[in-house]
């Protein structure tokens, strides 16, 4: 699939073969689960401290309103903790003035019925009346055929945030893709299934530093 119009993104073709795994350190209990380190975890950082200045700067130039985050468990709370640690480092010694931010998590679960609201089930936020009048910024792992962000989006702005943004550090190039496009990405990559710095597969692989592609091993060791 050709990739989206997006700004501000690192994007990594089709065709990248990535790194071989025995240059960089992997668990050994993944010996052989992932072909390829496609994003080592210091690229990771790199780009997430560039993330940070713009969603810091984005929102300072709006008038250093408080900003309300909420990170979507469990693949993004790695990115999540990483993001606002640089966020809070630019708060810390910016000279003149912050952004405040205060913090929820929340877990996705779609509604099965076969006549859909359009909406998710959300998890762990109990009012979302707090919502009301907030600059929102949801912060997401991994953006895929974008679906289910768009149900969330439009779940959440039924109550009436000031406004409403999305950060993810990956977004998937599928020929799925609704077409929704974040206001913030980290890199957009090939359509393979990639593990590590929190993505999962059948809860494995949150413990990888790098973000890698799993292999046909690592799929069948770990099948449920």
């Amino acid at each position: 699939m050709a990739s989206l119009d997006l700004d501000r993104v690192l994007k990594i073709s089709d065709d990248c073969e990535g790194f071989p795994t025995d240059l960089f350190c992997v668990p050994k209990h993944y010996e052989g689960c992932v072909s390829n380190v496609l994003i080592t975890h210091g690229t990771i950082q790199d780009r997430i401290e560039k993330l940070a200045r713009d969603i810091f700067y984005d929102f300072y130039n709006q008038g250093k309103e408080p900003l309300h985050a909420i990170c979507v468990l469990k693949g993004g709370y790695k990115f999540f903790s990483d993001l606002l640690d640089k966020v809070n480092g630019l708060n810390s010694n910016h000279n003149d003035g912050s952004v405040p931010i205060s913090v929820d998590f929340i877990r996705l679960k779609s509604y099965e019925n076969t006549e859909s609201s359009g909406e998710v089930n959300i998890i762990g936020l109990d009012n979302l009346d707090c919502l009301q009048g907030k600059n929102v910024l949801i912060v997401e792992d991994i953006i895929d055929t974008g679906k289910t962000m768009n149900k969330l989006l439009n779940t959440i702005n039924k109550y009436n945030p000031k406004s409403v943004k999305v950060a993810c550090l990956l977004r998937k190039r599928t020929p799925l893709s609704s077409g929704y496009i974040p206001d913030y990405v980290g890199f957009e990559i090939p359509d393979k299934f990639v593990v590590g710095y929190a993505l999962d597969y059948n809860e494995y692989f949150r413990d990888l530093l790098h973000i890698c592609v799993i292999s046909k091993q690592g799929i069948d060791k770990f099948k449920v």
